[in-house]
């Protein structure tokens, strides 16, 4: 494998994301994403799992910049599209002045209109994504308009149609409106909108939860099929952890806008090591009887503390059975455990 393919095609670096709440006369900062870092090979696949809430969807719309980044680096093909300047050290944290405070370097937010054509996103939900008063040729073909991609009129119709027969649709559907259409076929129609300029790179954002069961294999079959004949990379949001585990080659947890573990799909999947992650998977129904009669569920008792009012040290402490005072104290940082195999956690 040459140097340039060991590169990674995108990388995430202490990525923040905090929005401004008002509660009674003040604004307080709610944490969707804090600090989180990774990375994402040309043509990998990464899962992103966790519960509702945890930052998800954040991470994907903050990677696109569709939200500004609070703080953080997001380096895409070796181009800093992303830096708040904010400087830290070789174990990642943060440089500090005389004064206490974060050391600031330069400042960096580049123009994200070239990167559209090679970032793309694929919504949650087909029914609200596309625009109700469009046909499925000018949904499709809107990209092309917006990067100037067709020397005529003809060449772009031939582009639209050849991407509805990529995604399973016909030239038929073209000048059909999306009402016109059942879930699965709307989200064949967000994909085709998203490879019509071609990314190496798409975030998938709970593509397939919205769908039935048969229809999230041909849409899952149709995401491998893609990645084989075109190289790309996918960030793939899910609450499913099969269906995470069927697509990714890494799978990461989140929890309350904090990275817990990240592994290969497989490790992650037979030797946890996080107990939210343990939690997770105790909780994947098992089809047969008397397997799951025997399996063990770990429940996690209260709720998820609110990201207005975060918890002091692990973000997960105040659910965790193995907490001790150390946990109260400091976060754990995301270690490696050997094979790429990371999680955060003092106690296991």
């Amino acid at each position: 494998m040459s140097d340039k393919e060991k590169k990674p095609l995108l990388k995430v670096e202490h990525l923040k994301q905090y929005f401004s709440v008002s509660q009674g006369f003040h604004k307080i900062p709610l944490k969707a994403v804090d600090d989180i870092s990774f990375e994402i090979m040309p043509g990998e696949t990464l899962g992103l799992v966790g519960e509702s809430g945890c930052g998800k969807t954040t991470v994907g719309r903050t990677l696109l910049r569709l939200y500004e980044p609070t703080a953080g680096r997001i380096t895409f093909e070796d181009q800093v599209l992303f830096d708040s300047g904010d400087m830290y050290d070789e174990e990642g944290n943060p440089v500090l002045d005389s004064n206490g405070r974060p050391k600031k370097g330069k400042r960096v937010e580049v123009n994200m209109l070239p990167y559209r054509k090679k970032m793309q996103m694929v919504f949650q939900d087909p029914y609200s994504s596309l625009d109700p008063r469009m046909t499925v040729e000018d949904i499709v073909g809107e990209p092309l308009d917006t990067h100037h991609l067709y020397k005529n009129r003809q060449e772009r119709r031939e582009k639209i149609l050849k991407l509805l027969e990529t995604v399973g649709l016909n030239a038929e559907h073209a000048m059909r409106y999306a009402h016109e259409f059942s879930g699965g076929q709307r989200q064949r129609i967000g994909i085709a909108r998203a490879l019509a300029v071609n990314p190496s790179f798409i975030v998938c954002d709970e593509a397939v939860s919205a769908l039935d069961v048969s229809i999230q294999a041909q849409v899952l079959n149709m995401f491998e099929d893609l990645q084989d004949q075109l190289g790309i990379a996918y960030l793939f949001i899910a609450h499913d952890l099969l269906v995470v585990q069927h697509i990714s080659d890494r799978i990461a947890v989140m929890y309350l806008g904090h990275m817990m573990e990240i592994a290969d799909a497989d490790e992650l999947m037979n030797h946890p090591i996080h107990p939210y992650t343990l939690s997770l998977l105790s909780a994947i129904p098992i089809p047969d009887p008397e397997t799951a009669r025997h399996s063990h569920r770990i429940i996690l008792e209260g709720d998820v503390p609110s990201p207005l009012h975060m918890p002091t040290g692990c973000p997960f402490r105040t659910r965790c059975k193995y907490a001790t005072e150390k946990c109260t104290q400091e976060r754990p940082p995301l270690t490696d455990r050997g094979n790429g195999h990371r999680c955060a956690c003092w106690n296991r």
